[in-house]
């Protein structure tokens, strides 16, 4: 366990979550880091050198050394979870055949009520994986990606050129949430994730696919995350013959990032859960153009603004809200997709002084109908990591429309 450098002041003992943390998911969220190591140091020198720079950083992010509890954080500096593992196979086997099942053995497992738990993962050729799961309580992707990249930062010894802010719960006021369950559907059986790789010539097609003309004949054209997400719905519809309708509609959610969507934008370096689920609710079939779908789905995300958050502020409405739908969803009345965007965040920026990272994977997660993207390393391509039931993957993966756009693995 490894504790801050600098005992958490009396007076912060206690995080409290913000009423977004407390309508977050009871999950951790995983990222892997894998490093080639130009230069050979010793597996004791890197070992010792990242706890270091760890306790140095838990000094400014001190909530990650406590106690995860029921609306708060017990910040006793007891540490984090912090583990060594050997890999027994060279980093290029793995990069040539990353295989995404054997993802989850680079994370730490059988984590619990720890805020943050660490894995460093010793390759025999010396390379190293760094594997991270954080508490989806209290922190969304965006917390844990900018909290790698400051943990580099110092491991560099630059520990000066960042500022962690914990301002979650003076912007949105904790609730009373007695009753609202945050933990998501129970871990599933048979979800398999696979990893789809979409080229940047791909994605402009399908942007020029699904662009909109105006009555002035001028295009607007999706995001590539519009894009690509209407796309890789089409496909499962298609392939395992989903039917939606009146009766059993579509609801496809997407979060979205509301740092910079409010009337005083937020630094990237704030910590906590600063999105909300865009939902796009449809009952007519999206056709193989979706362009009805793509449109519904850019307006949604378009929704999420500074009006939206000022509103948002105020939460009683909005928990009403996810009251309703929780129960709506847990009566099975949608044909649910989830979609996760990490593109455009600087999750290759993580440089511990070895150099950026050869590869940053998503490690999973046990709940179908899921999808997380991701840039790929050079920043044009995108990495869509699926998670779909074993049945419905075997279908998609034979898709001849999907097939076309891409390689996968």
């Amino acid at each position: 366990m490894i504790k801050p450098s600098t005992p958490t002041s009396d007076h912060l003992r206690r995080y409290q979550f913000s009423f977004l943390d407390q309508l977050s998911p009871s999950v951790y969220i995983p990222l892997i880091y894998f490093f080639n190591l130009d230069q050979q140091h010793s597996k004791r020198y890197i070992f010792n050198h990242l706890k270091t720079s760890l306790s140095k950083v838990l000094t400014h992010y001190y909530p990650l050394a406590g106690h995860v509890k029921d609306n708060y954080v017990d910040c006793n500096d007891k540490g984090v979870l912090f583990l060594e593992a050997q890999v027994s196979c060279q980093l290029s086997q793995m990069l040539q055949e990353p295989f995404p099942s054997d993802l989850n053995g680079f994370l730490p497992d059988g984590v619990s009520n720890v805020a943050l738990a660490i894995q460093v993962n010793f390759f025999t050729c010396g390379n190293v994986a760094i594997g991270a799961r954080i508490s989806h309580k209290i922190a969304d992707g965006s917390s844990l990606i900018a909290f790698i990249k400051n943990w580099a930062t110092t491991a560099r010894g630059d520990d000066g050129n960042f500022c962690a802010e914990f301002v979650a719960a003076e912007l949105f006021a904790p609730l009373d949430v007695d009753g609202f369950d945050r933990n998501i559907s129970p871990a599933e059986k048979n979800v398999v994730l696979k990893r789809f790789v979409f080229s940047d010539s791909a994605i402009t097609t399908l942007r020029e696919k699904y662009a909109r003309k105006t009555s002035t004949e001028n295009q607007i054209y999706p995001t590539r995350v519009e894009a690509l997400s209407s796309f890789i719905w089409s496909r499962f519809q298609a392939s395992t013959q989903t039917k939606i309708g009146p009766k059993k509609p579509l609801m496809l959610v997407h979060a979205v990032n509301l740092r910079k969507r409010m009337n005083q934008p937020l630094p990237d370096d704030s910590f906590g859960n600063f999105f909300r689920p865009a939902i796009t609710i449809s009952s007519q079939d999206t056709g193989e153009d979706c362009y009805n779908l793509v449109n519904k789905l850019r307006d949604s995300i378009s929704k999420i603004d500074k009006n939206y958050v000022e509103k948002l502020q105020d939460g009683a409405n909005e928990y009403d809200l996810m009251k309703r739908m929780a129960e709506r969803f847990n009566k099975g009345e949608f044909i649910t997709f989830n979609y996760t965007s990490l593109c455009r965040y600087p999750v290759y920026e993580a440089d511990f002084g070895w150099g950026r990272p050869v590869w940053v994977a998503w490690g999973g997660l046990p709940y179908k109908n899921l999808t997380v993207l991701m840039d790929t390393k050079s920043g044009d391509g995108i990495e869509a990591w699926i998670h779909l039931k074993e049945e419905d993957l075997a279908k998609f993966v034979a898709d001849q429309q999907l097939l076309d756009r891409l390689n996968f693995s």
